[in-house]
């Protein structure tokens, strides 16, 4: 018989109250007050370092409950137990026979749905031409138990419509209850022209498009989502959290609108729109934002009259890429994992998860299971859907809702003073506020006030190469189906199912219209690339002479003294690539062992008080020996510094420098850029 006693584990303990913790703060921090340690976002937001009941009061918590208004802790009131979100993997091999294998492997081991990435040409997704093409890559794989939504990559943007088209034609080929299916279109013109800054058509022909690919397939495909409602876009490139949800809700509300004012029902257009979010590895801020999103289109949705009953809204997380690095990959295993976490506690119904290489290239199939696994781990081994709603009452993360939100819908009612999303986009508004907060988020890169693990801190020069797939793209392009250059009958989507039954390709589907939409384009980035760029150069280098680029450690004084500061440059020049040959003694010693070691650089490394003792020394001793640089490790007092200059120290590395110019500055000395 079990027993119904709860054990309390607390009752071991001593109670404690607030004013004895925060007695314990003001010992720890010397004195200084709480709020010292609070940090910033890059939209001005204050994240505390202790939240309490009055940043927050539960007593009076309007966050509501799950499947309530304002909807912050889900859409719905439950979830299902044995899958609590959709795990949906990205499927990008160029060729559609392996593309194939992938799916019906990923989804044979645990994957319940998949994001096709469509290319043409095959450069960054599968290349589909064809219907034929479609249906060799979903070759037995059953839509009624695997959802398949929909990307078009840069370079087949505009063929979205057309792809949607040839997903249509295939369902309903294929399944006896299309009504039934959980596609996702995916038709996102306004992300189309984000990400290339090129959009076929005026707006007039784009929300026809929009109605019309609705009005065809929403009675179809009642469950399915058509069109996509994208903030990736700026994320991506750099934007900020309020940046993402105001784009996010201002394309939306766009959809909306469009389709409401063509007639459709404000309830069967919600239902039509999938919003896609990047999540980052910072899961605190990631939930608070996914809870924002819905808040703040629960609003909207309010404002076009849809009652609480009738709201939904149907949220796909997918990793970011902007996080990830192309060095030491495994860790992005562990960034992966937050981002996993973040989804799931933040109750996005979708999920998607990147292969830990995905900034090397196409995952391998360990990749591909470790992305599928982090998934089923978090499920089934860390519960993570058990509760419903974990996040719910939590100060910290309800505060930075109400926060998030209240700035982003400020930036959201901008957007709309100035026209809606493609105004702002065509107008160059959007990318001039991104701009900003892209420049800020990679100097602070640069300064490592953001610091990345393997990358920029504690980079590991001989790391473990990870396994990605190169494909033969050419073999690829030899077999796919040239364009017949036939126009379809007209571009309604009805007329091109018609054409993608009768063997037109992607291309021969696509409007090309005299008349278009453009912009500058949002630029995607991966925050580690500028120290990245300066390894690949260091092992190019090594590459080219058979020699490691490397700098000489002087170390002063005892071990003790010196070990914090040669850890730092040790670390701080292997983030430009360059080895470190250490060495401790005294001038003299150091002059000696400089000379035999093969360096052009230096650093002198010890303790402040060292420093004022032989420093100076020191450095006449390296300079004397054919030190071309030469830096010290730490600041250089204001009395002294210009002493030890005279000495020969040409920099001064500490915390607060710009780390990657003065790492361009050693390459140049040692001649890796050339």
């Amino acid at each position: 018989m079990t027993s119904n006693n709860i054990i309390q584990f607390s009752s071991e303990f001593d109670g404690g109250d607030e004013a004895q913790w925060l007695d314990l703060l003001d010992k720890a921090l010397k004195g200084k007050p709480a709020a010292s340690i609070n940090t910033k976002t890059y939209d001005g937001l204050t994240v505390k370092a202790l939240y309490r009941d009055t940043d927050w009061e539960s007593s009076t918590d309007k966050s509501g409950l799950p499947g309530q208004a304002p909807f912050m802790r889900g859409s719905e009131a439950s979830r299902d137990k044995f899958l609590p979100w959709d795990i949906r993997q990205i499927i990008s091999h160029p060729d559609p026979a392996e593309a194939n294998k992938s799916i019906l492997e990923d989804l044979e081991h645990g994957v319940s749905s998949i994001e096709l990435r469509i290319d043409e040409n095959g450069d960054r997704g599968v290349c589909i031409r064809t219907l034929a093409d479609l249906q060799k890559t979903l070759e037995d794989v059953k839509l009624d138990w695997a959802p398949i939504g929909l990307e078009v990559t840069a370079s087949s943007a505009n063929s979205g419509l057309a792809a949607a088209a040839m997903l249509a034609f295939h369902a309903e080929q294929t399944s006896e209850t299309p009504e039934k299916l959980n596609l996702a279109f995916n038709y996102d013109p306004i992300g189309v022209l984000a990400r290339t800054g090129h959009l076929n058509g005026e707006i007039a022909h784009v929300k026809s498009s929009i109605v019309d690919l609705v009005t065809t397939l929403s009675a179809k495909f009642e469950k399915s989502t058509l069109l996509r409602a994208d903030a990736r876009p700026i994320h991506e490139s750099g934007g900020s959290e309020a940046q993402e949800l105001s784009g996010l809700i201002a394309s939306g509300t766009f959809y909306l609108r469009t389709l409401v004012e063509a007639g459709i029902d404000a309830a069967t257009a919600l239902r039509s729109i999938n919003f896609t979010m990047s999540v980052g590895a910072d899961y605190i801020i990631e939930i608070a934002k996914l809870r924002a999103a819905r808040r703040m289109w629960a609003k909207v949705a309010s404002e076009f009259g849809v009652a609480d009953s009738d709201f939904t809204m149907k949220i796909q997380a997918v990793s970011s890429r902007r996080m990830l690095t192309a060095r030491d990959p495994w860790v992005n295993i562990l960034r992966v994992t937050a981002a996993c976490f973040a989804a799931g506690v933040g109750g996005a119904e979708i999920a998607t998860m990147r292969p830990f290489t995905d900034a090397l290239g196409l995952p391998s199939r360990q990749a591909r299971r470790i992305a599928r696994n982090t998934h089923i781990i978090a499920q089934e081994e860390s519960f993570l859907g058990k509760v419903l709603d974990p996040a719910g009452g939590t100060w910290s993360i309800a505060a930075l809702s109400n926060d998030l939100a209240l700035k982003a819908w400020s930036l959201f009612q901008d957007i709309e003073k100035g026209g809606g999303i493609i105004s702002s986009l065509t107008q160059g508004k959007i990318q001039s506020e991104v701009s900003k907060i892209r420049a800020e988020r990679l100097s602070d890169v640069a300064f490592r006030k953001v610091q990345i693990t393997g990358v920029s801190d504690y980079p590991l020069l001989d790391e473990t190469p990870a396994e990605f797939v190169i494909p033969d793209l050419d073999s690829v392009l030899a077999k796919a189906t040239p364009p017949k250059s036939i126009s379809p009958s007209s571009y309604a989507l009805s007329s091109l199912m018609e054409g993608a039954q009768n063997g037109l390709t992607l291309p021969d589907l696509t409007l090309e219209a005299e008349d278009t939409l453009e912009c500058d384009p949002l630029w995607p980035i991966r925050i580690a690339k500028p120290f990245e760029r300066l390894r690949d150069f260091a092992e190019a280098f090594e590459a080219k002479n058979k020699i490691k680029p490397k700098i000489f450690i002087a170390a002063i004084g005892p071990l003790a003294e010196h070990t914090a500061r040669t850890s730092f440059a040790t670390n701080f020049f292997g983030a430009g690539g360059l080895h470190t040959i250490y060495q401790a003694g005294t001038p003299d010693q150091l002059a000696t062992a400089f000379k035999q070691s093969g360096c052009l650089l230096a650093c002198i490394c010890g303790s402040d008080e060292r420093y004022l003792q032989e420093a100076a020394d020191t450095a006449r001793a390296l300079g004397a020996a054919g030190a071309g640089r030469l830096y010290l490790a730490g600041r250089a007092p204001a009395e002294i510094g210009s002493a030890w200059q005279e000495a020969g120290i040409d920099e001064f590395i500490h915390v607060g420098v710009d780390v990657v110019s003065s790492l361009e500055l050693a390459h140049s000395e040692l001649g890796l850029a050339l």
